[in-house]
């Protein structure tokens, strides 16, 4: 299975919505969990080594670049 990079929600504003207001009220040590175990549920729901690897690769692609020191 390829992965797929176009929006696969009916509502993607929705998504959004819903994962900012998982954040909501949180610090930035839960934010960080929260979001450790929101990717790991998801890797597990793919469940392709393949993909996951593909996806990783891609998301390290979009990290801004760390400033000059």
């Amino acid at each position: 299975m390829p992965l797929s990079t176009q929006s696969n929600f009916a509502d993607p504003d929705s998504a959004y919505r819903q994962i900012v207001e998982a954040h909501r009220g949180l610090n930035d040590a839960q934010s960080v969990a929260l979001d450790a175990a929101l990717v790991l549920v998801l890797a597990n729901h793919i469940g392709d080594a393949d993909v996951l690897r593909e996806a990783i690769a891609l998301a390290k692609r979009r990290l801004p670049e760390s400033p000059a020191r």
